[in-house]
């Protein structure tokens, strides 16, 4: 039987939804768009499924989460009921918070491939790419989980959708990116400007000189890391503004 902290009090019955392990990242998946079980459970890959399945039953008892029969197929579709919804502002605080607070150090047995494609698969910048097909090849070198130091992805990007594979499709190639795995990682959420991952040949790309230029935008590694996570840009401004007062009061008490 699920257990609380026996408290009245508000935030002790927020931290009943949000405190438990794999709650805010089960939440941060479906506030990306994520409203079915394999595609929820792509986003938490440590997560076992049968663990999975129990954290939804328990956010739908908690009235944040709603589910129901998918009309083709097996299996349900989960959705996010008002209150769910509304735990939005506290989920992309705490990706806010860690971004400009916590430690900017990514631990080796914190990288991994699949979950950051699966993380710029989501948030592509779709305005900003070609109509017409377009392939991204991703050489990882550095790979620290398993026996396997390298592997390669394919991304594809039509008709304004994006497919993410780990097997050849068959297409043609227009950009191919080389890349430290630690180095693109830190890229991509804005820990590592591009500008010096490129010119410590830590990554690369290779590829239509036009098309070159444009892939840093479409995949948001000019230092857009809050656009990446899907973080309301009025979350990051207002965190940004606190951390700016913090920096005025310990420059007056001279610490």
């Amino acid at each position: 039987m699920r257990k609380g902290y026996g408290q009245f009090c508000p935030v002790a019955k927020a931290a009943e939804v949000i405190g438990d392990r794999w709650n805010p990242l089960v939440l941060r998946e479906m506030l990306y768009g994520n409203r079915h079980f394999n595609d929820i459970s792509r986003g938490v890959p440590l997560m076992s499924r049968a663990l999975l399945a129990q954290r939804l039953k328990e956010l739908e008892k908690l009235g944040v989460v709603i589910s129901h029969e998918k009309e083709t197929g097996q299996g349900h579709e989960y959705l996010l009921t008002p209150a769910g919804e509304a735990l939005r502002p506290l989920i992309e605080a705490m990706g806010v918070w860690a971004q400009q607070w916590g430690s900017e150090q990514i631990a080796p047995e914190d990288l991994d491939d699949a979950l950051l494609m699966w993380g710029m698969r989501r948030r592509v910048n779709l305005e900003t790419v070609p109509p017409q097909k377009t392939v991204l090849q991703f050489d990882f070198q550095g790979l620290t989980r398993g026996r396997k130091t390298q592997r390669s992805w394919w991304m594809v990007i039509e008709n304004q959708e994006v497919d993410v594979c780990q097997k050849n499709p068959g297409f043609e190639v227009n950009v191919l990116i080389s890349a430290d795995l630690n180095v693109f990682t830190h890229v991509w959420m804005g820990y590592t400007t591009l500008n010096l991952a490129l010119q410590q040949g830590a990554v690369c790309f290779e590829g239509d000189r036009n098309l070159v230029r444009q892939v840093p935008t479409w995949l948001y590694l000019n230092g857009e890391w809050r656009y990446g996570m899907g973080i309301d840009p009025s979350t990051a401004q207002l965190m940004q503004a606190h951390k700016h007062v913090a920096a005025e009061c310990n420059k007056a008490s001279g610490t």
